[in-house]
């Protein structure tokens, strides 16, 4: 009976074990209380027993998708996506069901950088961020769907994540980024769909972490480390290997980005390296040229390469002419003195969504962009500036016009006054009697309050080239 009851426990175990390893498993972003893109052929994948039939079907059209596993057992599909609604399920079966529930079709977005992104609405120890209680009473909202990447670095690409889709309340949303969460936020209020929200963020970063290896040749001005080095959250590719990776393929609409300030130190490549990493995740999506918007970093009294900040912003703003459908959101009105991370997240966020909501969603009124410097005109001892982006003028909203400087021949700069006159602003000052050139924020710590109309700010700038 002994040795009976041995064999029969040994079957069962080696049935459970079939059992196991036939179930299908999925990636962690594909999974119940997810949101996928509308009107998509959207990608699922995942894993099953070798060699193998799955069959998916979507509940909003009851069709069925069948798909064989690889030799590896890995298999990939598209499905086609309805427009917004839900919640629905999709069921997955090589043999025993897997039933993925709660899904609703909407938007979805992916927020990336540093730690002015991964800041979450809760703040940072003695950091707040502007009215957060406020936004958190409002975060009830089973329409946004937050999906956070945890910190992880790898130095070879991961498939695998500890991470899951959580609804927005206020417990979900204090942890996550201020923002991203905004920003999904006002998407889904104005356009009325559900809208996922992918943070992918790690503070104190570089953009060569963000890249993959193979988009970072051809740069010289980065450090790579020995292969027996103890990895370190900075070494090129480490992050993408780890945080992008993983949820490559997962259909998005667009991406943002927030990162910049770990990059003073090798500014005049910024663009560049902005332009390949934004070509090489478009290639692995593989989902055409999607909508990358991104934010320019805030003044502030830096400690070190505080002189490299000015040109850091200039590489931002060259980023917009290499890398298409892009857009940047300019900060230079909403910095702090006193820490790198600006409290008010609430403004970057509505910027970003004007960018998305015109040139992404056809919604025409909205503007996006600030006053654009065009030209230079000298007039005597006074310096006439001209601007594109400004239909309807500019405005300093009653206060006199900051951080506008003035130089001669002599390439030395000084304070100057600077008035509004019709669309131009007149720079002028008494140290400088035949002007030659012009700058406006150009310092880490310079803040700026020059804006058209509409109430978009202007972006640091300087008409020469020294």
């Amino acid at each position: 009976m002994k040795k009976h009851f041995i064999v029969l426990v040994s079957v069962m175990l080696l049935w459970n074990t079939t059992v196991l390893k036939a179930n299908v498993t999925l990636p962690a972003i594909i999974s119940s209380g997810m949101v996928l893109q509308q009107q998509s052929n959207v990608t699922l994948w995942g894993t099953a027993k070798a060699n193998a039939k799955v069959t998916v079907q979507t509940s909003w059209n009851q069709k069925v998708y069948n798909v064989n596993t690889t030799k590896e057992g890995t298999w990939r599909l598209a499905v086609a996506t309805p427009k917004a609604g839900g919640p629905y399920k999709i069921t997955f079966n090589d043999g025993s069901k897997l039933v993925v529930d709660d899904v609703f079709i909407g938007e979805v977005w992916l927020c990336s950088g540093q730690s002015n992104m991964e800041m979450p609405v809760k703040g940072y120890a003695n950091q707040p961020i502007l009215n957060s209680n406020e936004i958190l009473m409002d975060a009830d909202e089973p329409g946004i769907r937050l999906f956070r990447v945890e910190k992880k670095m790898s130095k070879t690409p991961q498939t695998q994540l500890d991470a899951k889709w959580e609804s927005a309340d206020a417990a979900s949303v204090k942890e996550f980024s201020a923002v991203g969460y905004q920003f999904a936020r006002i998407l889904q209020k104005r356009l009325k769909v559900p809208v996922g929200i992918i943070q992918s963020a790690f503070g104190g970063t570089d953009i060569e972490a963000w890249m993959t290896t193979s988009s970072l040749q051809g740069f010289n001005d980065f450090k790579i480390p020995a292969d027996t080095a103890k990895i370190a959250k900075n070494n090129p590719g480490v992050l993408f290997n780890a945080m992008i990776n993983p949820i490559i393929g997962y259909s998005i609409k667009g991406t943002l980005w927030y990162q910049g300030e770990n990059n003073r130190m090798n500014p005049l490549t910024y663009d560049k390296k902005m332009a390949a990493m934004v070509k090489q995740w478009r290639q692995l999506w593989n989902s055409g040229e999607w909508p990358f918007y991104y934010v320019q970093i805030a003044p502030n009294v830096y400690k070190d390469h505080a002189d490299q900040i000015p040109l850091l912003y200039e590489a931002q703003s060259r980023a917009m002419k290499l890398i298409p459908n892009s857009g940047m959101v300019v900060s230079v009105d909403v910095g702090s003195m006193t820490t790198i991370h600006p409290p008010d997240k609430t403004i970057i966020s509505k910027r970003l969504a004007y960018w998305a909501l015109n040139n992404t969603y056809g919604k025409q009124g909205i503007v996006f962009r600030g006053p654009v410097y065009k030209s230079l005109e000298i007039t005597g001892d006074k310096a006439v500036l001209s601007f594109d982006e400004i239909p309807n003028g500019l405005t300093a909203y009653d206060q006199k016009l900051i951080s506008f400087e003035i130089a001669g021949i002599d390439k030395v700069f000084y304070p100057a006054e600077a008035l509004i006159k019709g669309k131009t602003v007149v720079v002028s000052s008494e140290s400088v009697k035949s002007p030659v050139a012009v700058r406006y924020a150009f310092k880490d710590r310079a803040e700026g309050n020059l804006y058209n109309v509409e109430g978009l700010p202007a972006e640091p700038f300087r008409t020469d080239s020294w």
